[in-house]
């Protein structure tokens, strides 16, 4: 007999921690300064809830869903310690923000299990965000100190002695997921505020490339002037098709420019040095009348006369 009772309270199911307290903010917390509690999304709650839930089947970790009646607004987070007052329990001041709630305000607590999550999104609230050199690593560091996440939440991470908010816009597989010991995916969509940078179009100034010449050098340029005599004299300028040197631009006097020619038949491997060797000139031949060693002979000493 005693035995079909026991069966019948195993198969029996436990029931469900359902408590309501007063919500305080973490600053109102006797003692020292918790900054730990509020670097994440765990709550304080009194002893009195621990030993209610070690006495039911409760799914560890333990997690909780915290509901105002008064907002008609819920959050999901999980539990630090069990050393608040009797009735009391404390939040972090981004949650209490969260649930529009105001000191001593009157939320339910309910024990349950959440999904674990495989995915969530998040919206950061200020540009500043982008200033960060490795966004992605700096929330995975912050997310350690979170035991879940609820869809449309305002998180608050510390970096660097700095507030930054960000919005929890999607989570996978539910609205509301546990990430302890999880390997979740993490994407960021656009600051708010935010605005791609506009990138001017490049303007056409209606040359082609083909027709594309050198531009006249702007300020000096080496011996660019004309050359002059010791004596005085002038020097005589030949002239060029009908004109002089000095009547000539700068680029006529340099020589006009001429684009190279693409080798189209180069195949990879060979190494052709080309070389553009100028035309020779034809020399003209000179005929001289002057005729080398055609003069007479002439003697130092006169020649002694025979007697």
């Amino acid at each position: 007999m005693f035995g079909g009772f026991n069966m019948l309270h195993d198969i029996m199911p436990s029931r469900v921690f359902k408590t309501a307290y007063r919500a305080y903010s973490v600053s109102m917390l006797p003692g020292n300064e918790r900054t730990d509690v509020e670097k994440g999304g765990k709550i304080i709650m009194p002893p009195s809830a621990l030993e209610q839930l070690t006495r039911q089947r409760v799914v560890y970790p333990m997690l909780f869903k915290l509901k105002s009646d008064s907002t008609k607004r819920e959050t999901h987070c999980g539990v630090l310690e069990f050393v608040a007052d009797e009735g009391k329990i404390y939040l972090p001041n981004w949650m209490m923000r969260n649930l529009l709630l105001e000191e001593a305000s009157l939320i339910t607590a309910e024990c349950l299990s959440l999904p674990v999550a495989t995915f969530s999104k998040f919206q950061p609230q200020s540009e500043d965000f982008l200033d960060i050199s490795n966004p992605k690593a700096v929330l995975e560091n912050a997310l350690r100190h979170f035991a879940c996440l609820t869809t449309g939440d305002m998180i608050s991470i510390i970096y660097n002695s700095k507030v930054y908010e960000l919005c929890v816009l999607e989570t996978k597989p539910g609205p509301a997921v546990s990430i302890i010991e999880c390997d979740m995916n993490v994407d960021f969509a656009a600051p708010v505020g935010y605005k791609e940078p506009e990138v001017e179009p490049k303007k056409d100034d209606g040359m082609s490339v083909d027709a594309y010449i050198p531009p006249e050098p702007a300020g000096f340029y080496a011996f660019a002037g004309a050359g002059q005599r010791l004596d005085g004299k002038k020097k005589k300028e030949e002239s060029v098709n009908g004109e002089t040197p000095s009547s000539l631009t700068t680029s006529q006097q340099r020589g006009a420019y001429t684009r190279g020619i693409p080798d189209y038949d180069y195949q990879p491997g060979v190494i052709r040095f080309m070389r553009h060797a100028k035309p020779q000139q034809e020399k003209e031949e000179v005929v001289e009348d002057f005729k080398y060693f055609s003069g007479a002979g002439r003697s130092l000493r006169e020649a002694k006369s025979r007697k």
